[in-house]
């Protein structure tokens, strides 16, 4: 939260890091920080993962994309799964130590969706 009281939007806050001992997102939890984000981006039935397709037309776009998910992924020090092709990208988040989403999977998705807006 910010000195004035507002609170700050995913995309300005920072990965922290996850050990563990901490519970997963609920449903609901994750709903509202899908508000945030590009409407692109999906919730699996379960709430556990956050993914987004990207279609490109040819193969140079989608290796600079999926250059900028791995530079993204270094400084937030969060690292989704991507696979990439000829035309498109696959990018799947979720927290593999607590076995579901957590909020860094959200600032991750808000910050990759800032950086190609």
């Amino acid at each position: 939260m910010s000195l004035t009281g507002e609170t700050c939007s995913l995309s300005d806050r920072t990965c922290v890091p996850c050990s563990g001992g901490v519970p997963a997102l609920t449903r609901d939890e994750a709903d509202n920080h899908m508000v945030e984000l590009s409407d692109d981006w999906h919730l699996d039935a379960g709430a556990k993962m956050l993914s987004r397709h990207f279609k490109f037309k040819g193969f140079a776009k989608a290796t600079y994309l999926a250059n900028l998910c791995a530079w993204l992924a270094d400084q937030q020090g969060h690292h989704p799964d991507v696979s990439f092709g000829w035309g498109y990208v696959d990018v799947k988040l979720t927290t593999h130590e607590i076995g579901g989403l957590s909020e860094n999977d959200f600032i991750w998705a808000a910050k990759l969706d800032q950086l190609i807006a």
